[in-house]
């Protein structure tokens, strides 16, 4: 009996043992379901090893030498000011009468982030995106085809800068206070949170429920390879209804393509509003610089502004031919090489990151389609740790602005390709959809909706794995 007991004794701990070792071996292979990263080529063959200032500033490495030069030409009208019209500068004349900017550089510093300004400095790449209370049944139309309703006065986008004879619209200013966060070792993390206020309206009082969006200028690298991710992969990905109940449910946003007249998916810009790399530019165009082009031929001055009284550029501003190379350059900007691969502590953070289950939402691995003429952009591997989806961020990080199908609480989740080099490029560049976070660790915290137990996770880690989470991030 004893002998039988002994056995049973034996058999059961073995038992016990082996369910053990098999629920961990699920739950390893579950943490670990997302691709790790095995290639310092995170854009493709196109990436270029670059990790200085200029590291966002390259062309596709195998961008062929003939197309170099249409990408050199981009350059010039994307760095270089635009200037008041008339002038004899005639290809860039016709900033404004109200803008925010002259230059697209002047946004996308060198390519890279904006930040947001210092006390008493210009807002210049951070801006304020405005919208009022639409109708559905009464601003069905506007609705459909600008994701919103802009203010009959200040239209869709707050220009704090004008040109003389114009007085710019009003001014932005910050609030910055901070909160603590205390992590599970206690270790504490303060954050800062802003507060917008617009000041000093020139062009009327503004309404009280006006909605405003802040929204800081976002790198420019790996464009046309985000352009080229079929459809199919990034529906693939959506789960609205959450059905497999893991708490993520990435939406597509739908959007109104202006070349093709009709609602399609939605994948650049903060909340996946924008269809494609023309419409998007040139939109910035027009609202940033108050140019005009053939997709855009309106800017954000609105009737009651006057600014056709002011001489302008020619019709349109940006000719076709200008906006083609703009198109060709945003596209055609690499995305740097992966560094420090085989650091044992950057090797542990790409497995916390998976673990930690924010690869859900940051998808690490996809492969592009066939590109029409852009054989540099087609069929490439590609490690852009985005997947182009809406996601409820919580109500910290939430701006109450609905943009097509994307609510107040929800933004794309944005590429982190490149983001270790973010502060190379500019070190006053900050983290988030309007610079806030000043460190990726304030990114992190800052997460909350979808997003939650993600950054609970990270929360509870020892200060050794938060240590190689991080130094994986500016890894990439």
């Amino acid at each position: 009996m004893n002998l039988f007991l002994r056995v049973s004794d034996a058999t059961a701990t073995r038992f016990v043992c082996s369910s053990i070792l098999i629920a961990l071996l699920a739950a390893s292979t579950e943490a670990y379901s997302y691709p790790l990263q095995e290639t310092a080529k995170t854009g493709g063959d196109g990436t270029v090893e670059q990790s200085d200032h200029n590291a966002f500033s390259l062309p596709q490495g195998n961008l062929s030498m003939t197309k170099r030069l249409d990408f050199s030409v981009g350059n010039s009208f994307f760095r270089n000011p635009w200037v008041i019209a008339p002038s004899s500068t005639a290809a860039r004349d016709g900033l404004g009468p109200l803008f925010n900017t002259n230059s697209c550089q002047g946004c996308h510093i060198k390519d890279g982030r904006g930040h947001p300004p210092l006390a008493g400095e210009a807002g210049i790449s951070l801006f304020l995106r405005l919208a009022m209370p639409g109708d559905p049944e009464k601003d069905a139309e506007v609705l459909e085809q600008h994701g919103f309703v802009p203010h009959p006065v200040y239209g869709s986008q707050l220009q704090t800068a004008a040109i003389p004879g114009f007085k710019p619209e009003a001014e932005m200013v910050i609030d910055w206070s901070e909160r603590e966060e205390v992590l599970d070792d206690c270790t504490r993390v303060t954050l800062r949170v802003p507060n917008y206020r617009i000041e000093n309206p020139q062009y009327g009082p503004l309404p009280g429920e006006l909605l405003i969006s802040p929204r800081v200028a976002p790198q420019m690298i790996g464009l046309g390879l985000l352009a080229n991710i079929p459809e199919e992969q990034i529906l693939a990905q959506a789960d609205p209804e959450d059905a497999n109940s893991d708490g993520i449910s990435g939406r597509v946003n739908r959007v109104w393509d202006k070349t093709q007249k009709t609602t399609v998916l939605g994948r650049f810009g903060w909340k996946a509003s924008e269809p494609t790399i023309m419409q998007q530019s040139m939109g910035a165009f027009a609202g940033d610089m108050g140019l005009s082009s053939n997709l855009v031929p309106g800017t954000d001055c609105t009737p009651s502004q006057g600014c056709d009284a002011a001489p302008h550029g020619g019709d349109p501003e940006v000719s076709g031919e200008i906006a083609d190379f703009i198109d060709f350059y945003a596209s055609s900007l690499a995305v740097p090489a992966r560094r420090n691969m085989d650091d044992p502590q950057v090797v542990t953070g790409a497995q916390l990151f998976n673990q930690a289950d924010c690869a859900a939402c940051h998808t690490p691995r996809h492969v592009t389609g066939k590109a029409a003429g852009r054989p540099d952009l087609s069929n490439q591997t590609i490690w852009p740790y985005t997947d182009l989806l809406l996601h409820d961020m919580g109500p910290g990080l939430a701006d109450g602005r609905d943009e097509f199908l994307a609510d107040g609480n929800e933004w794309r989740t944005p590429p982190l390709w490149g983001i270790g080099l973010a502060q190379d490029v500019n070190p006053r560049a900050g983290f988030l959809h309007d610079g806030r976070a000043e460190t990726l660790e304030q990114a992190i915290l800052w997460h909350a909706g979808e997003a939650q137990v993600s950054a609970d996770r990270y929360r509870s880690m020892s200060a050794d794995e938060r240590t190689a989470l991080i130094r994986f991030l500016k890894s990439l």
